[in-house]
């Protein structure tokens, strides 16, 4: 089994339309995939086994005006379960630091659920000598009204 990893763009839409049923959270959806890959600060990184992809590592590089250089925000990490514990998902964050890297960004970051035990160790494994600490995320739903 040979796993290639490769970074999408814009001509690689097709790409998606085989996808493992347990990568991503919901069906791929078009419009959509053109729209993020043609958006030059987005980036995603596939791994593909026969033709199918098996996983994949989603992350925006980001300007800010206090900020000399661009940084990479992670947004989300997935390998089929088929595929899990065989360094895919290592060589899938390895692909997009490197991206990070050639954009001159600083520093790449992700937040994860300290309970999930598969992030805290991939993102272990792919070179954070910090122990994490305690970071609160709020979500807000846009869709309602916060009156």
């Amino acid at each position: 089994m040979t796993i290639a990893i490769k970074i999408l763009d814009q001509n690689d839409v097709d790409i998606l339309k085989n996808v493992d049923p347990d990568v991503f959270d919901n069906s791929i959806d078009i419009p959509r995939t053109e729209e993020f890959l043609t958006d030059s600060r987005h980036h995603l990184a596939v791994a593909i086994d026969d033709d199918r992809v098996v996983g994949f590592v989603s992350a925006v590089h980001y300007v800010h005006p206090d900020k000399a250089r661009p940084e990479l925000w992670i947004n989300e990490v997935s390998v089929a379960e088929t595929h899990r514990r065989q360094g895919v998902g290592k060589r899938l964050m390895n692909a997009v630091f490197e991206v990070a890297r050639e954009l001159g960004c600083t520093e790449a970051w992700v937040l994860t659920d300290r309970e999930n035990t598969a992030a805290m160790n991939l993102y272990s494994a792919v070179g954070n000598p910090e122990t994490p600490s305690d970071h609160v995320m709020f979500t807000f739903r846009l869709e309602e009204s916060n009156s």
